[in-house]
């Protein structure tokens, strides 16, 4: 792989880690656990520890999914990457990438997500009654994987992408994936930490969603129209695959 290649590939990786980073669950998740929290008026010292788990819970998560994708193709495709997988892969990226534009928030007032009402109920119950830092890095994990019906795309992409790298830019592409998806997250979790008001928050979030909510679909969109031409048309057109 020429030094070209490996720029686009980790440019592509970086392009689904910020089409990840604008999914709002985790985030939603962290400060409905941080307001019941205040709500309760507990200690700076422990709601700093649950926002720190939380934190933690998630980067943990983000990572063993992507790892575990690339893994897994790894070993089901050890020598090529058929042409098959990488349309599979540009078509989820299109269709997750359209209803994001479509769905992703509920059509009322604030930043209700759509994701299935059990699991909604199910993490406002969890943020409502977690009270220590184990229980929010718990908790942490769960809100990555009940978004998955979103971040699966960006993850599969990057994971195929992954595989066409050298082992030492692999691990290097997981922690720049990592970072950049959960940069949002920190940066949230450290305003709540430092004490500025939830409130203040959640008003910036639903003034910004529709941005928020647009770039991640036309991220999504951007990711599975590249790929496919670069990796299927100009791939097949060549004869590289």
């Amino acid at each position: 792989m020429t030094p070209d290649d490996t720029t686009i590939s980790l440019s592509i990786v970086l392009l689904a880690a910020l089409t990840h980073a604008s999914f709002q669950l985790s985030i939603s998740v962290l400060t409905l656990m941080s307001g019941h929290a205040l709500g309760r008026q507990t200690a700076r010292r422990r709601l700093v520890n649950m926002i720190g788990g939380f934190a933690f819970g998630a980067i943990v998560m983000t990572i063993l999914l992507l790892s575990f994708a690339a893994y897994l193709f790894g070993s089901l495709l050890p020598y090529n990457i058929p042409l098959l997988v990488w349309a599979v892969g540009c078509g989820a990226a299109v269709g997750v990438g359209i209803s994001v534009w479509l769905f992703y928030y509920r059509r009322e007032l604030g930043t209700v997500l759509w994701i299935p009402r059990g699991f909604a109920r199910h993490l406002e119950s969890r943020a409502k009654h977690t009270r220590s830092a184990t229980e929010a890095f718990s908790l942490g994990l769960t809100s990555v994987v009940s978004e998955l019906l979103f971040i699966f795309a960006p993850i599969i992409l990057s994971a195929l992408i992954l595989l066409r790298l050298s082992p030492e830019l692999q691990l290097f592409g997981i922690l720049m994936y990592t970072t950049v998806a959960m940069l949002p997250l920190m940066i949230i979790g450290l305003l709540i930490s430092n004490g500025r008001k939830i409130s203040r928050i959640q008003k910036w979030r639903e003034a910004n969603k529709h941005f928020l909510q647009f770039a991640a679909g036309g991220g999504l969109l951007i990711l599975g129209v590249y790929i496919y031409s670069e990796f299927i048309i100009v791939a097949s057109a060549l004869g590289r695959m």
